[in-house]
Formats: structure tokens, sequence, C-alpha cells
């Protein structure tokens, strides 16, 4: 996806993204209102051709975890959870930090 054909939006309480597809000749839009705040700009994004990837950094970091990212229950078909980086709850202060991980997909920040 083209970057110019791209627009994402990161603020405290939702997330606002414009795509569009070359394959199907369609432009997509979607906006996702958050469960809590997060600090927009200690999150990080990286995207490519096929997906766009978000480590959002929620504003108050002491705070327990959240039941699910998004304010309205349910779920989305468009949005995937990466295990690879899953932390319990008990294990959050034992967590590695996620720029190496960013930085290994080849990550751009915003």
């Amino acid at each position: 996806m083209p970057a110019d054909k791209l627009k994402l939006d990161v603020q405290p309480t939702y997330l606002d993204f414009t795509g569009y597809s070359n394959t199907r000749k369609a432009t997509y839009h979607v906006r996702l209102d958050l469960f809590a705040e997060i600090d927009p700009k200690e999150s990080k994004i990286n995207h490519n051709s096929r997906s766009v990837e978000i480590v959002l950094r929620k504003k108050e970091l002491k705070e327990e975890f959240w039941p699910r990212l998004l304010k309205e229950k349910g779920k989305v078909h468009f949005l995937k959870t990466d295990f690879d980086k899953w932390v319990d709850e008990d294990e959050q202060d034992a967590a590695p930090e996620d720029d190496d991980y960013m930085s290994r997909m080849g990550g751009t920040y915003s």
C-alpha cells in the first residue's frame, strides 16, 4: 500500500484509518474507538503493502490490563492479536521492550 494511499490518525481515544486496495480498486475506512486513552507519541506504526501493525502505549502505564482493545464489545474480523508479543498480566513487569521487535520488522516509527 503506497504511503500516499494510506492515512492513519492516532489520537488518545481513537484510531482513524483510510487505505486503498490496488487489487480491488477500493478505498477502505475505519474508526476504532479505544477502550481507554493511549499516548500517541509513544505508540509505534509499521506498514507494508499487505498490513498495518501498530503498537499502542497506554496513557496510564501502571493501570491494570484492559479487558479488550476497543470500547465496543465484540470481535472485529480485521484485527489480530500478535501472540508472539502477548504478555500475561502477572508477567507485565518482566516483558521486553518492543523497540527491538519493530526494528526487526524494518519498522517505521511515527
